[in-house]
């Protein structure tokens, strides 16, 4: 029995003037809770226990300690409390990562409503498109859109992340609309985070096969809202989640392009760290940014 159990069975001991009502209380033998007081005896070098046939009473030293040991069990009792509430109640600061378009364009109002269901809780929010490990940065939740791969981390979907072909109709209508992927090769291409002015546009054929088309890319941009202003623009055809775009397709600014070629479809994921006690904070907001935004959120609405 270690020092604290010792502690909390001689404190048992003392309120009920009995061991074995002391052993009954904690669910233990009168033979260990007298091994318990008879250990802390021999490491405090004092008698703590006066023992009758009748009652067993603290002796001066026994009774100071025994305050003493109140005073201590009651302040760990109290500490666990605390930190239990942590995990049952949304409370303290809740950090999270997220990328910088989806976060700009869904999370500032969503974290806006979160806050006001849970007003318990503070939130700090960055928004990048790095990747970054959030057990090293301290954070509690991170957002990412990705086909995921092995990780150490716990994911759960928040969202589809679909990605389509889109121009806007003055485009289609001056350069015409591609039938088939091979015909994207004689387009103006707005590429995402490409290194050269020549990329492959890669699909899936009708027999299950693979296929890649060549692309001139007339614009390069590691950023999605510079490739949709460019595409409003009628400046050529991108490839673009519908996050970012479904609210122009919706309102005809965007037309899709090579719908029945679909492309493999991301997810948008809440990642966090493995901890079989997951903190409230945590469990709240993903449980709200799910119902937030579900299965068929607003953004893939277009095609109602």
């Amino acid at each position: 029995m270690d020092k604290l159990e010792a502690m909390n069975a001689f404190a048992k001991v003392v309120a009920l003037g009995s061991y074995a009502e002391a052993g009954r209380a904690l669910g233990l033998t009168r033979s260990a809770v007298s091994k318990a007081v008879m250990e802390l005896e021999q490491v405090l070098g004092a008698r703590l226990l006066d023992r009758t046939t009748r009652r067993v009473s603290p002796t001066e030293a026994g009774l100071s300690y025994y305050e003493r040991c109140l005073d201590i069990l009651s302040r760990i009792e109290e500490t666990e409390l605390q930190v239990s509430r942590l995990h049952d109640e949304p409370r303290g600061l809740l950090r999270v990562n997220a990328p910088m378009s989806f976060g700009m364009l869904y999370l500032g109002t969503a974290t806006a409503d979160f806050m006001a269901a849970y007003p318990g809780l503070n939130v700090e929010m960055t928004l990048n498109d790095r990747f970054i490990d959030p057990v090293e940065e301290g954070v509690d939740v991170t957002i990412r859109i990705a086909a995921l791969s092995d990780s150490s981390l716990i994911a759960r979907k928040l969202a589809p992340a679909r990605r389509v072909l889109v121009a806007s109709p003055a485009y289609l209508a001056a350069h015409g609309t591609p039938a088939a992927p091979e015909d994207l090769a004689q387009h103006r291409w707005l590429g995402y985070a490409a290194t050269a002015g020549l990329q492959r546009w890669p699909y899936l054929k009708a027999d299950g096969g693979t296929g890649t088309v060549p692309l001139k890319c007339a614009l390069i941009s590691n950023n999605g809202h510079i490739l949709r202003d460019a595409a409003l623009a009628g400046q050529g055809i991108t490839e673009l989640p519908t996050f970012l775009v479904g609210c122009d397709i919706a309102e005809r600014k965007l037309a899709l392009v090579l719908a029945d070629f679909p492309r493999t479809e991301l997810g948008i994921y809440a990642l966090y760290t493995p901890n079989r006690y997951l903190a409230a904070k945590t469990r709240v907001f993903i449980d709200f940014l799910v119902a937030r935004f579900g299965a068929r959120p607003e953004w893939d609405r277009f095609d109602a």
